[in-house]
C-alpha cells in the first residue's frame, strides 16, 4: 500500500503532514458500526488501528499528552504531540496528522454566538468525517466536558446514517470504536449505555426519514411503531393503538382520512398512539404529536419536480416523535407520555381530496380546503384534538416538517417554535441550545393572524390569504385552533422543515434530543447535562 511522500515542518507556527497519495482504504463504506468502548482508553497502535482525536481546542490543550498516549503506541512522541497542538487554528475546524494518515487530531471551535449550541455539534459532525482514515476498523476519541457528551454523540450518529442501497462493495464493513475523555468528570458504564441509546435513537429516526416511500409507506411505518413497542417491552409498560383506513372517517378523523384517501387501498392512512404510564398518580399527561406524511406530492395542488424531491422526508416529525418516545421511556421520563403519529401519503388519484372540499376534523370544526399541499396541519389538527379530548393531555407538543416559510423565518439549522406559554418558549430555546436541536421562537398572536384563514362557507380555510403575513406562525395557529384558543393547557408547535436534513440531503433525526431535554427524566447524564427543569403549571 503506497502512502506517498511525507513532509514534516517542525516550525512552532506550522506543522503539517502532506500526502501526494492516499490509500484505497479511504473509499467510503456502507453503514458504519459504532462501538462504544467502556473502561477508559484502550491501548492501540495507530498503524493497525487508526485513531482520530476530536475536541474543542481549549479542551485538547488542557488535556495533556499523558491522557492519550496509550492510543499512539510508540508512534507519536510528546514533543510531536505538543507541536501539533500548537499549530491548530480551527476556522471552523482544523486538523493535523501525527503519524502518516493513521493518527490525527481534529479541533473544532470554542467560540459560538448566543443562538448556537456551545458544544458546536454541526462543526463536530463535519470534523469527524474529515478526520477519519476510513480503514475497515478505526478509533475515535472524543475530548469534551460532561455537558457536551450527549449532543456530540448525537452529531456523531448523524454523521453515519444507516440507510443505503448502494451496491458497490455491499459486504464492506466500517467499524468505528468510540471512546471518551471527559475533562471535568468521570464517565461510568451507565453513562456509556445512555450514549449508546442516544446514538441508536438518532440513527433510527433518521433512517425512517431517509427511506423512500416504495420501502416505507404507512403500513411499514406502523410496523416500525410496533417494533419500537416490542423493543421496550416487557420491561416498560407501553401499549399501542392503531386506527386505519375507513375506521378513521367513521370515528371523525377527517383530517388524516381526507389527506390520505387518495393513496392506493394498501397504503391507507393511520393514526398510531403509543402510551407510557410512569406509575405516578401526580404525574402530568403529556402528548407528543408527529406529522407523518410518508410522501407528499402536494395532492391535486401538485408540487413541481424540484419541490417534490426529498418529500419522502415529510414524515420527519413523526419519526422524531417515535424515537424521542423510545429514548424517553428508556431514560425513565417522569410523566405519562403519549406519542400520537398522524400517518398518510398525500397522493394524486381520482379519490384524492380536492380544493374546495369542506371537511370536518376530529375537533368538530369544519375546514374549506384551498390548498391540498397544506396537508400537514390537517392531520395534526386531528392529532392534537385527540390528545386533548381522548388522552386528557395537559401539555401537547406537535412536531412537523410543516412549512417552507419556516426556512425563511429561522433557517435550516433552527426549528421554529410557536407556543401559548412564555415559559415553555424559553424552555424550548434552552433545550435546543443544550441538545444541539436548535430552535427560535415565532410570534404567538391569534387575534392578529388567525383571520388569514377566514372562510365564507366553513369555520376556516387551511391556507392563508396572505403568505407574507407570518405564515409559519399562522400554520401553527391553525393546529392550535383545533385544541381551542381558550384551552388552559400548554401547547408547543415545532416546525422543523429546515433542520430535518443536512447539506447532503440526509436526515438528521431532529427532535429526538429536543423533546428529551425539554421534559424531565430520571437519567443522571441528561439531568447533569441539561440542568433544565420544565416549568410547573
Amino acid at each position: 500500500m503506497m502512502i506517498g511522500k511525507i513532509r514534516y515542518n517542525f516550525s512552532p507556527q506550522k506543522f503539517r503532514v502532506f500526502f501526494s497519495g492516499l490509500s484505497s482504504s479511504r473509499q467510503r463504506r456502507m453503514a458504519t458500526q459504532l462501538k462504544f468502548q467502556r473502561g477508559g482508553l484502550q491501548a492501540t497502535d495507530p498503524h493497525t488501528h487508526p485513531i482520530t482525536i476530536v475536541g474543542q481546542l481549549e479542551h485538547l490543550k488542557t488535556l495533556g499528552y499523558d491522557k492519550v498516549k496509550v492510543k499512539f503506541g510508540d508512534r507519536v512522541s510528546e514533543e510531536l504531540y505538543n507541536r501539533a497542538l500548537s499549530t491548530l487554528s480551527p476556522s471552523p475546524t482544523d486538523s493535523v496528522s501525527l503519524y502518516l494518515n493513521y493518527a490525527n487530531i481534529v479541533a473544532i471551535p470554542t467560540a459560538g454566538s448566543r443562538h448556537n449550541a456551545p458544544s458546536r455539534p454541526h462543526c463536530f459532525a463535519k470534523a469527524v468525517k474529515s478526520g477519519l482514515s476510513c480503514a475497515d476498523e478505526e478509533g475515535l476519541v472524543i475530548i469534551a466536558p460532561y455537558s457536551h457528551l450527549i449532543p456530540l454523540t448525537a452529531a456523531l450518529a448523524r454523521a453515519f446514517p444507516l440507510y443505503s442501497r448502494k451496491t458497490k462493495d455491499p459486504e464492506s464493513k466500517h467499524v468505528l470504536n468510540v471512546e471518551y475523555v471527559v475533562t471535568d468528570a468521570e464517565l461510568g458504564d451507565e453513562e456509556i449505555t445512555t450514549l449508546e441509546t442516544v446514538a441508536y435513537s438518532i440513527r433510527h429516526s433518521a433512517r425512517i426519514v431517509d427511506m423512500p416511500c416504495n420501502e416505507l409507506g404507512v403500513g411499514e411505518f406502523v410496523e416500525e411503531c410496533d417494533s419500537v413497542v416490542k423493543k421496550l417491552s416487557p420491561s416498560h409498560q407501553v401499549v399501542m393503538e392503531t386506527i386505519r383506513g375507513e375506521e378513521l372517517i367513521k370515528l371523525g378523523f377527517g383530517g388524516i382520512y381526507n389527506v390520505g384517501k387518495g393513496a392506493s387501498p394498501d397504503r391507507q392512512p393511520a393514526l398510531v398512539v403509543l402510551k407510557y404510564d410512569c406509575k405516578n398518580d401526580k404525574a402530568q399527561n403529556v402528548a407528543w404529536v408527529g406529522k407523518g406524511i410518508v410522501f407528499d406530492t402536494g395532492g391535486l395542488t401538485i408540487k413541481g419536480r424540484a419541490g417534490m424531491c426529498t418529500m419522502k422526508m415529510d414524515c420527519g416529525g413523526a419519526a422524531g416523535v417515535l424515537y424521542a418516545f423510545y429514548l424517553a421511556v428508556k431514560l425513565g421520563i417522569k410523566c405519562n407520555l403519549s406519542a400520537v403519529l398522524c400517518l398518510a401519503e398525500n397522493s394524486v388519484s381520482m379519490n384524492a381530496m380536492r380544493v374546495d372540499d369542506v371537511i370536518r376534523l376530529y375537533s368538530g370544526k369544519t375546514v374549506e380546503v384551498n390548498n391540498t399541499d397544506a396537508e400537514g396541519r390537517l392531520v395534526l389538527g386531528d392529532g392534537v384534538a385527540y390528545a386533548k379530548k381522548d388522552l386528557k393531555s395537559e401539555i401537547i407538543v406537535d412536531v412537523a416538517t410543516l412549512t417552507g416559510a419556516q426556512k425563511i423565518a429561522t433557517g435550516k439549522y433552527h426549528a421554529a417554535v410557536v407556543t401559548n406559554n412564555e415559559e415553555y418558549e424559553g424552555l424550548f430555546m434552552k433545550a435546543g441550545k443544550f441538545s444541539g436541536d436548535l430552535t427560535f421562537p415565532l410570534p404567538f398572536a391569534p387575534e392578529l393572524h388567525f383571520s388569514e384563514f377566514k372562510s365564507e362557507v366553513a369555520d376556516m380555510k387551511n391556507s392563508v390569504a396572505d403568505g407574507g403575513n407570518a405564515s409559519a406562525s399562522c400554520a401553527g395557529l391553525f393546529i392550535f385552533s383545533h385544541i381551542g384558543f381558550d384551552w388552559d393547557g400548554i401547547w408547543v408547535h415545532v416546525d422543523m422543515a429546515g433542520p430535518k436534513k443536512n447539506e447532503s440531503d440526509r436526515a438528521t433525526g431532529f427532535g429526538v434530543l429536543l423533546l428529551n431535554y425539554a421534559f424531565e427524566n430520571g437519567n443522571t447524564l441528561f439531568q447533569k447535562s441539561s440542568m433544565l427543569s420544565p416549568p410547573k403549571k
